[in-house]
């Protein structure tokens, strides 16, 4: 019995859809199929129950569900205290400009006590690439917001935040209880600068194209409300100094904070590092 293999078996138990669990494998669906199959062969046992319905989990099943994520936690543990016994024990966590969130000082403090050996390397990153130097090698994993150009990337989404317009305190519009992105047509918006993903510059500008002074930092996006009056857009969350005002966009897709990370590493300090970011963000 391979720890590859129970791998399999708790993405399925958990999934309770081959199809599901594949794709979070990143796998095709046949051999999955063929190696549970031969996990309940060599166990002599019945772990799940197909039916056109989908899967459950049969009485041996939800044991060997308990015991595996025993055991698959406890060879992680092993790796990653070799690892730091030979020094090589470090992630480096891409941050956008939101260290400050609640989810992620809970993260912080939830990873910590999970692997308190592990030194953790914090890379924040300005407002013009939203995977905080994933692509260049930067970072091992990202905890940003979306929407990016995902090619060769995995992206895991962690919670939606309403979004608003930042207005000055004393702009007519700040006093709505609510806007629509039609309220703010002919004003200028903030941008960022030439070569920022497209999709990015796309969102954060309400999907048209706009115009207005460039910037490259929140602090510099506030600025620009306050001194020129012009409008941008954050999550409702986020508190404005006491000069800006954040009104809700009734008609604005929510922003997504994504944990990212290159597609195909298999670096437990990730895997540990999102499973952890999934609890954080939910609470």
């Amino acid at each position: 019995m391979e720890l590859r293999t129970l791998r399999y078996f708790v993405a399925v138990a958990e999934e309770l859809h081959f199809g599901r669990a594949a794709a979070r494998l990143h796998m095709s669906q046949p051999p999955l199929s063929r190696a549970i199959k031969q996990l309940e062969t060599d166990l002599g046992a019945v772990l799940l129950y197909r039916s056109a319905a989908g899967v459950s989990l049969a009485p041996a099943g939800a044991v060997l569900l308990d015991e595996a994520r025993t055991l698959l936690d406890r060879a992680e543990q092993i790796r990653l205290r070799v690892a730091a016994a030979s020094g090589a024990a470090t992630i480096t966590v891409g941050i956008l400009a939101d260290s400050f969130d609640r989810g992620a000082r809970r993260l912080a403090a939830a990873y910590g006590r999970r692997h308190p050996e592990v030194e953790i390397r914090i890379r924040e990153t300005d407002l013009t690439d939203p995977t905080c130097g994933l692509r260049a090698g930067l970072v091992d994993v990202a905890l940003t917001r979306g929407p990016f150009d995902g090619a060769g990337l995995t992206v895991h989404e962690l919670r939606a935040d309403r979004v608003g317009a930042v207005l000055r305190a004393d702009d007519p519009l700040a006093r709505r209880d609510r806007l629509e992105l039609a309220d703010l047509a002919g004003r200028r918006w903030f941008q960022f600068p030439d070569g920022t993903d497209p999709l990015w510059r796309s969102y954060w500008n309400g999907g048209e194209p706009r115009e207005g002074p460039v910037v490259r930092a929140v602090q510099e996006c506030l600025q620009a409300v306050l001194w020129n009056g012009t409008v941008g857009m954050a999550p409702l969350g986020h508190r404005p100094p006491g000069d800006l005002a954040v009104v809700p966009l009734a008609d604005m897709a929510p922003s997504r904070v994504v944990a990212a990370w290159r597609e195909g590493d298999a670096n437990p300090l990730i895997r540990s590092f999102v499973q952890l970011a999934t609890a954080a963000y939910r609470d």
